[in-house]
């Protein structure tokens, strides 16, 4: 058993000295090195927007969408999607530990792999059969491997696992909205949250509630969306409004806040084209966190260029140190997220 690359370049079978993320494949070897670990795969969370580009791309046709992700992952050796760039996470059970992993995993827990689909090494066994192609979650047989510096956390005993897998598959939004918002010291802080009705977005609400900012706004593309958040206690006020499109969407931010833009615009909509109207919700000075893996960060580094937009631009890397257990009290501590949630992803199977 030889040690690995802990950072997975072992794994990359092509470009020669890619990382993982940025290979065209990976190996799915199930043999193990001495520090990797090896997980029985049960549950694959699919992220919102490359499952959204899958089923807009094939009309919402299940089985041709169970079809492409197996494509992908044959090919690739992992989920990685070649049109959004993103993948999502799973869930399963450890079923080997390397002598050398530093993850303190042991054989037998249950866990959340806190590490994107787009650079696990993973290999499909049952063909997604119990899969119907119409939810981003899927079950799944197989298996995954973790390197040295990759992270898992066992998932808790008092949530139903799809609850669990939902929730931390976006676990790194909340954690950055409230280090960005607590770490403002220049008055009341007000924060914008962009998609604000999903899984991201509604525990970004939390999160900037719980950082105390001055005034939280959701923004949600239409009145079913408006009428879940009502009454939720997340936000102080809620605007119905296009992300996509700039003008408008500026407009009613703007004065929902009493004249001027967010000091936190936290972007987690799930289609492309949000960036323009993100940075103009924005006030001078203020911060914009692109949570969302349709953003095209050229296009928001060259827009806030064009636009002279004095704004500091965040990517939310879905790793902040404690994001984890953070996420999963926020979730525990507002039934309102619950709701939320099993909306989104249903009652267990």
């Amino acid at each position: 058993m030889s040690t690995g690359s802990p950072v997975g370049s072992h794994r990359v079978v092509s470009p020669a000295g890619a990382l993982p993320q940025a290979a065209d494949r990976l190996d799915s070897d199930p043999d193990i090195a001495d520090d990797e670990v090896r997980i029985s795969v049960e549950r694959l969370n699919l992220d919102a927007a490359s499952y959204r580009q899958l089923h807009t791309a094939h009309g919402g046709d299940g089985e041709a969408i169970r079809a492409e992700v197996l494509a992908i992952i044959d090919r690739r050796g992992k989920m990685h999607n070649p049109v959004t760039g993103s993948g999502g996470m799973l869930i399963g059970t450890v079923d080997a530990v390397g002598p050398r992993s530093p993850l303190g995993l042991k054989a037998g827990q249950k866990v959340a792999t806190l590490v994107s689909l787009t650079l696990t090494p993973l290999h499909i066994d049952d063909g997604l059969a119990r899969w119907d192609g119409n939810s981003e979650q899927v079950p799944a047989s197989g298996h995954a491997i973790l390197f040295g510096r990759s992270i898992a956390a066992p998932l808790p005993d008092d949530l139903p696992e799809h609850l669990a897998l939902a929730v931390l598959d976006v676990c790194g939004a909340p954690a950055l909205v409230r280090r960005v918002v607590a770490r403002r010291t220049h008055g009341a802080t007000t924060v914008a949250v962009l998609g604000a009705a999903g899984k991201s977005g509604s525990l970004s609400l939390a999160a900037a509630r719980d950082a105390h900012a001055a005034k939280v706004l959701a923004v949600v593309r239409d009145e079913n969306e408006a009428a879940q958040l009502l009454g939720s206690g997340l936000a102080d006020d809620i605007v119905v409004a296009d992300a996509t499109a700039p003008l408008p969407l500026a407009r009613k931010v703007t004065e929902a806040l009493d004249g001027r833009g967010a000091d936190v615009t936290v972007v987690c909509v799930d289609v492309p084209g949000c960036e323009h109207g993100a940075i103009l919700s924005t006030a001078t000075g203020g911060t914009v966190i692109f949570f969302s893996m349709a953003t095209s960060f050229p296009t928001a580094a060259l827009g806030a260029e064009g636009l002279a937009a004095d704004v500091e631009m965040l990517i939310g890397n879905g790793y902040v140190p404690g994001h984890a257990d953070y996420a999963l009290h926020l979730f525990r501590e507002n039934p309102h997220l619950r709701d939320l949630f099993i909306d989104r992803v249903g009652t267990e199977d």
